[in-house]
Protein backbone atom coordinates (compact mmCIF):
# COMPACT_ATOMS: atom_id res chain seq x y z
CA UNK A 1 0.00 0.00 0.00
CA UNK A 2 1.06 3.67 -1.15
CA UNK A 3 0.41 6.55 0.98
CA UNK A 4 1.00 9.57 -0.35
CA UNK A 5 0.64 13.26 0.96
CA UNK A 6 0.21 16.52 -0.87
CA UNK A 7 1.81 20.20 1.26
CA UNK A 8 2.19 23.11 -0.37
CA UNK A 9 -0.64 24.54 -2.20
CA UNK A 10 -2.08 28.29 -1.28
CA UNK A 11 -3.14 31.30 -2.55
CA UNK A 12 -1.40 33.63 -5.44
CA UNK A 13 -1.35 36.04 -7.47
CA UNK A 14 -1.72 35.89 -11.66
CA UNK A 15 1.93 35.22 -12.58
CA UNK A 16 2.94 33.72 -9.10
CA UNK A 17 5.06 30.10 -8.25
CA UNK A 18 4.01 27.56 -5.93
CA UNK A 19 5.95 24.35 -5.44
CA UNK A 20 3.46 21.43 -4.43
CA UNK A 21 4.99 18.32 -2.54
CA UNK A 22 4.03 14.90 -2.04
CA UNK A 23 5.79 12.47 0.41
CA UNK A 24 5.40 9.16 -0.50
CA UNK A 25 5.61 6.40 1.81
CA UNK A 26 5.02 2.14 1.55
CA UNK A 27 5.62 -0.11 -1.30
CA UNK A 28 9.06 0.14 -3.34
CA UNK A 29 9.27 3.96 -4.12
CA UNK A 30 11.39 3.57 -7.34
CA UNK A 31 9.20 0.87 -8.68
CA UNK A 32 5.86 3.31 -9.11
CA UNK A 33 4.69 5.91 -11.23
CA UNK A 34 3.78 9.03 -10.17
CA UNK A 35 1.77 12.09 -11.60
CA UNK A 36 -0.40 15.32 -10.66
CA UNK A 37 -3.94 15.76 -11.05
CA UNK A 38 -5.98 18.81 -10.27
CA UNK A 39 -9.88 19.57 -9.93
CA UNK A 40 -11.62 23.00 -10.52
CA UNK A 41 -14.81 23.40 -9.08
CA UNK A 42 -17.42 21.74 -11.46
CA UNK A 43 -14.98 20.08 -13.49
CA UNK A 44 -13.65 16.57 -13.91
CA UNK A 45 -10.23 15.99 -12.49
CA UNK A 46 -7.86 16.29 -15.08
CA UNK A 47 -3.80 15.32 -15.74
CA UNK A 48 -1.53 18.41 -15.06
CA UNK A 49 2.01 16.12 -15.03
CA UNK A 50 3.39 12.71 -15.16
CA UNK A 51 6.57 10.71 -15.47
CA UNK A 52 6.44 8.30 -18.29
CA UNK A 53 7.92 4.70 -18.45
CA UNK A 54 11.59 6.02 -18.91
CA UNK A 55 11.19 8.75 -16.31
CA UNK A 56 10.64 12.00 -18.54
CA UNK A 57 8.28 14.04 -17.52
CA UNK A 58 5.28 14.27 -19.69
CA UNK A 59 2.65 18.01 -18.98
CA UNK A 60 -0.63 18.59 -20.29
CA UNK A 61 -0.91 21.40 -22.82
CA UNK A 62 -2.35 24.22 -20.68
CA UNK A 63 0.44 23.78 -18.52
CA UNK A 64 3.73 23.08 -21.04
CA UNK A 65 6.58 25.58 -20.15
CA UNK A 66 4.90 26.63 -16.67
CA UNK A 67 4.91 23.58 -14.48
CA UNK A 68 8.02 21.32 -13.96
CA UNK A 69 7.46 17.94 -12.34
CA UNK A 70 10.51 16.45 -10.59
CA UNK A 71 11.09 13.73 -7.71
CA UNK A 72 14.06 13.32 -4.73
CA UNK A 73 14.62 9.67 -4.63
CA UNK A 74 16.21 9.94 -1.43
CA UNK A 75 13.26 11.68 0.07
CA UNK A 76 10.96 9.55 -1.12
CA UNK A 77 9.23 12.51 -2.50
CA UNK A 78 8.14 14.75 -5.97
CA UNK A 79 7.19 17.99 -6.54
CA UNK A 80 5.71 20.43 -8.70
CA UNK A 81 6.82 23.52 -9.43
CA UNK A 82 4.17 25.21 -11.10
CA UNK A 83 5.76 29.40 -12.46
CA UNK A 84 3.05 32.31 -14.29
CA UNK A 85 0.31 30.89 -12.89
CA UNK A 86 -3.43 32.06 -13.77
CA UNK A 87 -6.37 31.85 -12.64
CA UNK A 88 -7.64 28.52 -14.68
CA UNK A 89 -5.12 26.82 -12.31
CA UNK A 90 -6.83 27.53 -10.04
CA UNK A 91 -7.98 23.48 -8.37
CA UNK A 92 -7.52 20.73 -5.81
CA UNK A 93 -4.15 19.55 -6.66
CA UNK A 94 -3.51 15.18 -6.42
CA UNK A 95 -1.03 13.76 -6.70
CA UNK A 96 -1.13 9.81 -7.51
CA UNK A 97 0.69 6.66 -7.88
CA UNK A 98 0.70 3.73 -10.24
CA UNK A 99 2.49 0.68 -10.89
CA UNK A 100 2.44 1.18 -14.40
CA UNK A 101 3.02 4.14 -16.79
CA UNK A 102 0.08 5.39 -18.46
CA UNK A 103 0.94 8.67 -18.44
CA UNK A 104 -1.99 11.09 -18.04
CA UNK A 105 -4.96 8.62 -17.86
CA UNK A 106 -6.40 8.92 -14.16
CA UNK A 107 -7.82 5.22 -13.78
CA UNK A 108 -4.29 3.39 -14.41
CA UNK A 109 -3.82 5.27 -10.86
CA UNK A 110 -4.36 3.91 -7.93
CA UNK A 111 -3.18 5.45 -5.01
CA UNK A 112 -4.25 8.99 -4.31
CA UNK A 113 -3.50 12.05 -1.83
CA UNK A 114 -5.91 13.83 -0.03
CA UNK A 115 -5.45 16.90 -2.50
CA UNK A 116 -4.09 20.70 -1.84
CA UNK A 117 -5.73 23.45 -2.81
CA UNK A 118 -4.29 26.09 -5.01
CA UNK A 119 -5.82 29.37 -5.75
CA UNK A 120 -5.08 31.91 -8.06
CA UNK A 121 -6.74 35.64 -8.08
CA UNK A 122 -6.73 38.04 -10.79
Amino acid sequence: QVQLVESGGGSVQTGGSLRLSCAASGGSYSKYYVAWFRQAPGEEREGVAAFDGSGNPIYADSVKGRFILSKDNAKNTFYLQMNSLKPEDTGMYYCAASWVALGLIEDSYNFWGQGTQVTVSS
